[in-house]
């Protein structure tokens, strides 16, 4: 393993009694990059973010921070001395201390602490705020606080498990923004604990889908999207059309005509389209279905379909025309699709 890894995970089980929470879940963060444990409630994503923590000992595997063996069968590196920050679901706070206390929490004293708590400050956005205690800020603006409480330290890596469950869904988009600039600004490594696929796509380098105690695929957020390895990672990652068809090569005929295919296929399949991969016309070429419901979104709208065979469809489309429960349309799919075997 090279140190230009800030963090490797090789091989890591746990169980709690007779239940298997992580089974041979291995991956490497590259230093500087933010990585997304996304997956469903139980699938073993905290139980990971715990070990690499050192709050938690795997039954078995190796984990290394920027090279450094901090956990294996001889080795258990207590938490305090892995050199890795940690922002909670709740926070953590402590409500008797100022913003200014709590950021210099984990600092030795010194004639340092105050210019480094300062310089935190001012890169989560928070000066003029130290005097003031938890319960005087608002959801994001303690968050940020508890960010900038784990980067005081200067650690390798940053660890954040389910950090926005707590805000507002109206924060949440702009907090999210606030800590990946942060993040990055810092120029620490992350990991990020979550089961919201928009929180991992937006924030992430890299995202590792978890099931069941494994990791199914791990990659890009484009890369897993566009690509998911299986029906179950696609579901999980957005909104899925999986339709029956048969492959033939390179083709696959469906109730849509034929389709694309990124890998040669043969027999039955179940080809994945995205919403966004539907094209809806009122006349000329593609199949034929009618329109069940819509939602307007604004910039654009949400169009159930039922095929003339009676597949359903669901069809993102631009919201300069106006579609309506009832109507009769065309729908024709764009691009190249991936196809599972069935």
């Amino acid at each position: 393993m090279t140190e230009s890894f800030a963090l490797t995970c090789h091989d890591l089980s746990k169980s709690f009694g007779p239940v298997r929470a992580v089974e041979s879940v291995s991956f490497r963060l590259e230093s500087g990059r933010f990585l997304a444990l996304l997956g469903p409630s139980g699938c073993g994503k905290t139980t990971v973010l715990r070990m690499i923590a050192g709050l938690e000992r795997p039954d078995s595997g190796v984990i290394e921070l920027a090279g450094r063996v901090v956990s294996d069968v001889r080795t258990a590196i207590p938490p305090d001395q892995r050199r890795v920050g940690l922002v909670f679901q709740d926070y953590a706070l402590f409500p008797h201390l100022t913003v200014a206390e709590n950021i210099g929490y984990g600092l030795a004293r010194g004639a340092d602490r105050p210019a480094r708590v300062a310089a935190l400050l001012d890169l989560v956005g928070l000066d003029g705020y130290e005097a003031r205690y938890p319960r005087e800020l608002s959801g994001g603006q303690q968050q940020r606080v508890a960010l900038a409480r784990a980067l005081a330290p200067q650690p390798d890596l940053i660890l954040l498990d389910e950090p926005f469950s707590n805000l507002d869904v109206a924060l949440r988009t702009q907090v999210r923004e606030d800590v990946q600039r942060i993040i990055r600004a810092a120029g620490v490594s992350a990991v990020l604990v979550t089961h919201d696929q928009d929180e991992a796509m937006s924030l992430a380098d890299c995202i590792a889908v978890m099931f069941a105690g494994r990791i199914h695929q791990i990659g890009a957020p484009r890369a897993l999207y566009e690509a998911p390895i299986s029906r179950q990672v696609a579901q999980f990652l957005g909104d899925a059309n999986l339709i029956p068809g048969t492959a033939r090569g390179e083709v696959a005929e469906t109730a849509l005509g034929d389709i694309v295919l990124r890998e040669v296929a043969h027999g039955p399949v179940e080809v994945l389209l995205r919403p966004e991969a539907l094209e809806l016309r009122s006349d000329g070429t593609g199949a034929q279905g009618h329109i069940q419901r819509t939602v307007y979104h604004g910039s654009h709208q949400s169009v159930w379909v039922t095929l003339t065979g009676g597949t359903p469809l669901k069809a993102l489309a631009p919201a300069d025309v106006e579609w309506r429960a009832g109507e009769q349309v065309r729908v024709r799919a764009r691009g190249a699709a991936r196809a599972y075997p069935v």
